[in-house]
């Protein structure tokens, strides 16, 4: 039986799916294959619109769901011609979906948390079994739901007797610290791209902000960054996670609302750029104590100015991509998925309640079987 999987990653940025073949034969695991389908304008609109309260949220989301699923479709026999790899050989396809809500412990004290995805349609289009549903389990198990890719920056990343962090920055930024007993913990910071982007595209019609050159041209507001950094969610102790149900364009709006006057929209994006590398520099050093190296992925690894900033937040420890050990920093999410599937079919549990403060360890996930 061969070790090979899919994992398949479209996350809060809202720019696309990234796809891995991987195969776990190999140690750790090799990268057989990488795609990446861009989203249209028109699903991107509307998968950002379905993170708020709208008209025919049920409709129009099922609606979306299959036309997310036919670009993981489309990735999934791109990595298949890339690699030459035929159907049977594919043990299972990891496919997160497209989170639309995150609110686990919020209401009735359970929560829930909302990934739009067809995981049958995707069985159907592709003739290989599909693992989706990765939240659920820990949130009806009192956890968060999130990160869950901690665990699998543990397999990868850590060492024996090593301090590393992993900062993973996608629209919200989530921490790993592997610290050198071998304990982990995990949490999502607070914004990572998101709100920059959405600035952007605003204000440029780009749809983000490339190497952050826009928001090094600007000046940091120093009143409206402490502003924003008072939001109670960054003081709140791991475990934690958040997205686009907290930080999002009214959340922004009400910051800009109690500036006067309107600051130029440059510094806007420079603020907001000091924003995401304030709050993860802060977690690094009061959570991941003893690193001397932080390892970024995410698309916020290729905006170079977020990087500069972040090194300069973090004397002593060396921040650079996860491409420094051998994984590109765009491909790691996408493998955490095809390592979370494989985890499933081996009936392993995946998640770590020290992460997500669930009750205790589970398996996560739900099968769909190829016909």
């Amino acid at each position: 039986m061969t070790e090979l999987y899919i994992g398949l990653m479209s996350g809060t940025s809202l720019d696309g799916v990234d796809g891995v073949l991987v195969d776990f034969e190999a140690a750790p695991m090799r990268v057989v294959a990488h795609a990446h389908r861009a989203f249209e304008p028109a699903l991107a609109h509307e998968l950002l619109a379905l993170n708020v309260p709208g008209e025919s949220e049920l409709h129009r989301g099922a609606l979306a769901a299959n036309a997310l699923v036919g670009v993981y479709a489309e990735v999934v026999e791109a990595l298949r011609a890339a690699s030459g790899t035929p159907r049977p050989q594919v043990r299972a396809i990891g496919a997160h979906g497209q989170t639309v809500r995150h609110r686990p412990r919020e209401f009735d004290g359970i929560g829930y948390t909302v990934q739009l995805n067809n995981p049958a349609l995707l069985a159907e289009l592709t003739g290989i079994d599909v693992i989706a549903d990765l939240r659920s389990r820990d949130v009806a198990a009192g956890g968060q739901g999130a990160p869950l890719v901690p665990a699998f920056h543990h397999t990868v990343f850590g060492g024996a007797g090593e301090a590393v962090a992993v900062l993973n920055i996608g629209g919200i930024s989530n921490l790993t610290a592997l610290r050198a007993d071998g304990s982990v913990i995990g949490f999502d910071c607070g914004p990572g791209n998101a709100l920059m982007d959405h600035w952007c595209l605003r204000h440029t019609g780009r749809r983000y902000d490339d190497a952050g050159a826009w928001a090094a041209s600007g000046q940091v507001l120093a009143a409206l960054l402490a502003q924003m950094r008072a939001e109670p969610y960054f003081a709140l102790p791991p475990p934690k996670s958040t997205g686009r149900d907290l930080f999002n364009p009214p959340w922004l709006q009400a910051q800009l609302a109690q500036c006067h006057p309107s600051p130029d929209p440059v510094d806007v994006q420079a603020t907001l750029t000091e924003l995401t590398a304030a709050a993860c520099a802060a977690d690094v050093l009061r959570h991941a104590e003893g690193s001397r190296e932080l390892l970024v992925c995410g698309g916020g690894a290729f905006n170079a100015h977020l990087m500069r900033r972040l090194a300069a937040q973090l004397p002593g420890i060396v921040v650079r991509p996860t491409d420094a050990r051998g994984l590109p920093a765009d491909q790691v999410e996408a493998c955490a998925f095809a390592w979370l599937a494989r985890a499933f079919t081996r009936r392993e549990s995946a998640n770590l309640p020290s992460v997500t403060g669930a009750a205790g360890p589970r398996v996560l996930g739900a099968l769909y079987p190829a016909g």
